[in-house]
């Protein structure tokens, strides 16, 4: 059974399929803020929906994150990420450098995540 969240005719935010979440690419409500802003408003949009789905930061099994520029970005995101995630359960993490969207989207982040058993 494959179940679905906040959807619409392109995307859903979150696929709930065989014990494993799969959420969409998170990012920051307010893309005009700095780069710790927007990581910790994309963290909490992970957090959000993660709940929804009935799981945690703590289940996620792996993360890919996107910076749109990884030698500005990459040292400020960290700080924030080691702030946020489980230190005793961290997923498997990938994180590049990728053009964005739209310019002002500093982080995006995909992560895949299980359903506590």
């Amino acid at each position: 059974m494959i179940k679905r969240l906040e959807k619409n005719a392109r995307l859903a935010e979150v696929v709930i399929s065989n014990g494993h979440i799969y959420l969409a690419g998170q990012l920051a409500d307010d893309i005009s803020l700095d780069i710790a802003s927007q990581t910790l408003q994309t963290f909490n949009n992970i957090d959000k929906y993660l709940k929804k789905a009935g799981s945690s930061k703590s289940d996620i099994l792996s993360a890919t994150i996107y910076l749109k520029d990884i030698n500005k970005d990459y040292k400020i995101f960290n700080e924030q990420w080691d702030k946020w995630i489980d230190s005793n359960h961290p997923p498997a993490r990938t994180c590049v450098e990728a053009k964005m969207y739209d310019p002002n989207v500093l982080v995006e982040l995909t992560v895949i995540a299980r359903l506590p058993e």
